[in-house]
């Protein structure tokens, strides 16, 4: 391995033993009554001298406070704008492991590029997301361009819609937010999984409080997460490891402040899985593809590795009743080896080259790509203030602050080389070319960005809500490994921007909101520094989406819902032909995403149902070439549903489950030649809780995609290219869960 990171692989029978000792070494230290899972990352009763800040919370989802919505403890049916929390316990009850998995619970969110081994890419409302901006944890930015573990993590946030109120540039569409698990009661809890064909995973989560020998009994909290799997899925010629390990620990200095630190170690070694392809124009039928081959399985392969460290650092002050000061940082160091024997167009044995499909026998050219020892490194450091003033008679809520940032990207040379011809069949074999004659690019990017945001109330009824932040970017980037003749000058560019949000809401109840909301975001996009482009490394104009949406949500014991209306355009970029092999980017035209998205929860006793769909109407707009106004993006589905269901039978503790995931045909071909038809997959489980003294089992039990259904679930268009992914097919799981 070429990285030069101190991360090495970790002997994975000794970590899962050391996980069960760990595990019962702790709890022999502390005995208690188990909590439910549920109640996990609730707060613990808060003795007389403990600060009066809040620990996270997880609760149902219309009560739930949603930090990427930057509206404090709001909850979500309070907010003029869409969002969903999903739990750690709704991750594992659905066997959910990486990002990707967000994909079948939540219909605004969907593939976008989703291989097996790989970084998880998602979609919200049909944008593709910017794994550098749009994701965060606890609030802060971070880069998502890596296998980000799960198991330490309370829940996953989403915010949908156009995110200029908590980013100072990102993708339209929405943010993704990872919330840490923060010391919480006296927990520990050992986990042990079995799944496809041998897979093998083992977790311990422990938490508990301790005395300040000065009357406090509960100042200082300590959890500790670790998890380790041996890796053999489906596919063939994936099998790989990952492990985590994660501190997080708090001290209640005063009963006004409290100080929060954790650390998170990670590493991810697994082979990735290119996608299949058209064979030249024709779709092949997903029936006649066993989505079990993996393209890269060349025995020169390599797997792809991922290693990160992350750790952060929040204080919070309470000034008074009304007013909260905070300064939070972050630290990101992610190290990545990313190789893959990787297919891409085909050259016929009559010399025909098809760049952007496979040959219609099912071959094509593989070449050896290898780019080793990518070092990223992010930091970011938010200062605020929270509080309420009374102005005009009108009650105020208020957020303020600064945020810094700094993203710096450090890669070699690649290799990107020709290794022969494979099919489809994954029966060829080819040769490795390691050579690093490629070229790479060094980025630093830095802002600062200063926001404000006000929940005014207006009348008993009447709230207005307003946001505003200003970004200052400073970027650089160079190009590395260039040959000698190929030189482009190092790329620097400042930009400054502001991004405005209104909101409005009328409580027609106490359980019913209408609201009202409109926004901006920035994009900030660079041409390549590429030679074949005549404005290489130049920047675009900044790249402003608005969005505007209406809606109805109401939250309530037995049932939250929500329906809205959406849209949001964006300039579109694309290339021109200025001759002699050249292109010069620009700005095009428009693309534009409108759509309807309702969501529902509904809960009874012993059981409930989470449904949500979207209808989406995404067109390209105002284009100089008129042939491709009103065509659909690629890889977008119109119509999106996802159900989950849940019910308690006649065993006592035993609940069962089932998934239903449908997503409507998407484009292929960007002028819409081509589709893939739609597809639904049905998802079975089951929970049983069974107590043992004073302990707790949770056994679960799961099957996806029941009917083993054929299809291509995405079909993503990069680099000129047509990918296919294959519906995954029947997987097993089982897990239990030992509550101590």
């Amino acid at each position: 391995m070429a990285t030069s990171s101190t991360l090495h692989s970790f002997p994975l029978h000794r970590l899962a033993t050391a996980l069960v000792a760990g595990g019962l070494a702790l709890h022999a230290s502390a005995q208690s009554t188990p909590p439910s899972p549920a109640a996990a990352d609730s707060p613990s009763s808060t003795p007389a001298t403990s600060p009066a800040l809040p620990s996270v919370v997880v609760k149902g989802s219309a009560d739930a406070p949603v930090m990427v919505g930057g509206f404090g403890d709001t909850p979500i049916a309070k907010l003029p704008l869409q969002a969903s929390v999903v739990s750690a316990e709704r991750l594992t009850d659905r066997g959910l492991i990486s990002l990707a998995g967000l994909s079948v619970i939540d219909a605004s969110v969907g593939d976008s590029y989703n291989s097996a081994g790989y970084v998880s890419y998602l979609k919200i409302r049909g944008y593709d997301l910017d794994n550098r901006f749009n994701f965060r944890r606890d609030g802060l930015p971070i880069n998502a361009e890596t296998a980000l573990p799960l198991s330490n993590k309370s829940s996953l946030e989403i915010m949908k819609g156009t995110s200029g109120i908590q980013a100072g540039t990102s993708a339209p569409g929405g943010l993704v937010n990872l919330v840490v698990k923060r010391p919480t009661v006296e927990l520990t809890s050992l986990t042990l999984g079995v799944s496809e064909r041998g897979t093998v995973e083992t977790a311990m989560d422990w938490s508990r409080r301790f005395s300040d020998g000065h009357g406090n009994d509960k100042a200082f909290g300590l959890r500790v997460n670790v998890a380790a799997a041996k890796l053999r899925p489906e596919l063939r010629d994936a099998d790989g490891n990952r492990w985590m390990m994660a501190v997080a620990g708090d001290w209640r200095v005063t009963r006004d402040t409290l100080v929060e630190a954790e650390v998170e170690v990670s590493r991810q070694s697994q082979p990735s899985q290119p996608g299949f392809s058209l064979l030249g124009d024709r779709l092949p039928n997903a029936k006649d593809i066993d989505p079990r081959i993996n393209l890269n399985n060349q025995s020169w392969s390599q797997p792809v590795v991922f290693e990160g460290r992350t750790a952060s650092l929040r204080i919070q002050h309470q000034l008074n009743a009304d007013w909260k000061l905070q300064a939070h940082g972050a630290i990101q160091r992610l190290v990545t080896d990313d190789r893959l024997a990787y297919p891409f167009g085909c050259t016929a044995g009559d010399g025909t080259y098809y760049p952007s499909t496979y040959c219609p026998d099912g071959t094509f050219d593989q070449y050896d790509f290898r780019s080793d020892n990518e070092h990223r490194n992010s930091d970011a450091l938010d200062l605020s203030a929270q509080g309420k003033l009374t102005l005009a008679g009108m009650q105020h809520q208020v957020s303020t602050g600064v945020l810094f940032s700094r993203y710096k990207s450090r890669l070699q040379g690649q290799a990107y080389n020709w290794a022969g011809t494979g099919n489809i069949w994954g029966t060829l074999p080819t040769v490795a070319d390691p050579t690093l004659g490629s070229t790479n690019t060094n980025r630093t990017e830095r802002s600062t960005e200063f926001y404000l945001r006000d929940a005014v109330q207006l009348s008993a009824q009447w709230q207005g809500w307003l946001g505003v932040r200003h970004t200052r970017l400073d970027r650089d980037s160079k190009l590395v490994n260039v040959q000698p003749g190929n030189e482009n000058a190092p790329t620097s560019y400042r930009q400054s921007f502001t991004t405005p949000w209104l909101g409005l809401s009328y409580a027609i109840n106490p359980d019913l909101l209408a609201y009202a909301s409109w926004g901006q975001g920035i994009e900030s996009a660079v041409v390549p520094n590429l030679p074949v482009y005549v404005n290489a490394g130049q920047p675009l104009q900044a790249i402003r989406s608005r969005q505007w949406e209406i809606g109805l949500k109401s939250g309530s014991r037995t049932v939250d819902w929500s329906v809205n209306y959406f849209d949001i355009s964006k300039p579109a970029t694309s290339d021109e032909d200025v001759g002699n092999n050249r292109l010069r980017a620009r700005l095009d035209g428009e693309q534009n995403h409108r759509g309807v998205e309702a969501q529902a929860d509904l809960k009874w006793t012993g059981g409930g149902l989470m449904a949500s769909a979207m209808k989406l109407h995404a067109r390209r707009e105002r284009a100089s070439d008129a042939s491709i106004n009103g065509l659909k993006p690629t890889n977008v589905p119109e119509t999106t549903i996802k159900l989950q269901a849940r019910q308690s039978v006649g065993v006592p503790g035993l609940d069962l489950m089932a998934g239903v995931v449908y997503e409507g045909k998407r484009m292929v071909l960007p002028d819409n030649s081509l589709s893939i038809p739609s597809w639904t997959r049905l998802d079975l489980g089951a929970r049983y809780e069974q107590n043992v003294g004073r302990q707790l089992l949770i056994w679960r039990v799961g099957v996806d995609n029941v009917t083993d259904r054929r299809a291509w679930r995405e079909s993503p268009y990069q680099y000129g290219h047509v990918y296919l992914y294959p519906l995954a097919n029947r997987t097993w799981r089982a897990s239990v869960e030992w509550v101590l």
